[in-house]
């Protein structure tokens, strides 16, 4: 197996850490923002959502699968959440309308309480599938240096 096969099951597992924290870095951005009616766009914070998308590059070769070219994930970018906005009656808000009612911003903090700590185990099983390759590359290296 060449050297650069058995460091991209660590490449794998280290996109995985990389695109989490984005993830994690993204919400924690939309709970801060939960109570924003007024953006740079004008109107309330748009709840935004990570979208994630496979690095299969090499995985599919001449119409077979071949499992070396696995290189994780990546991030395909941020998008903004396209449901609507509630609103809420407050006639004393600066951002009331003629009627009273504010739109508020479609973040949801129970929804994204989840979304958080989906992110955060995802990231823990990354983290804890680079330990463990550590540890078999330790162990292989003790095994090899045993038997020479």
């Amino acid at each position: 197996m060449a050297f650069s096969r058995l460091l991209s099951t660590s490449q794998i597992s280290a996109s995985g850490l990389a695109a989490e924290r984005q993830r994690m870095e993204v919400i924690a951005n939309n709970i801060a923002n939960a109570n924003t009616t007024r953006s740079i766009t004008g109107g309330p914070y748009r709840r935004q959502a990570m979208v994630f998308t496979e690095a299969f590059d090499m995985a599919l070769s001449d119409g077979k699968f071949n499992p070396h070219g696995l290189q994780g994930v990546r991030v395909k970018g941020v998008e903004g959440d396209l449901t609507e906005f509630p609103q809420v009656f407050n006639p004393g808000h600066p951002d009331a309308d003629e009627n009273g009612m504010v739109q508020m911003p479609n973040v949801q903090l129970p929804n994204e309480m989840v979304d958080l700590i989906t992110a955060s185990r995802a990231y823990e099983a990354n983290l804890k599938a680079l330990h463990l390759f550590r540890q078999m590359t330790e162990q292989t290296l003790a095994l090899l240096r045993g038997a020479g």
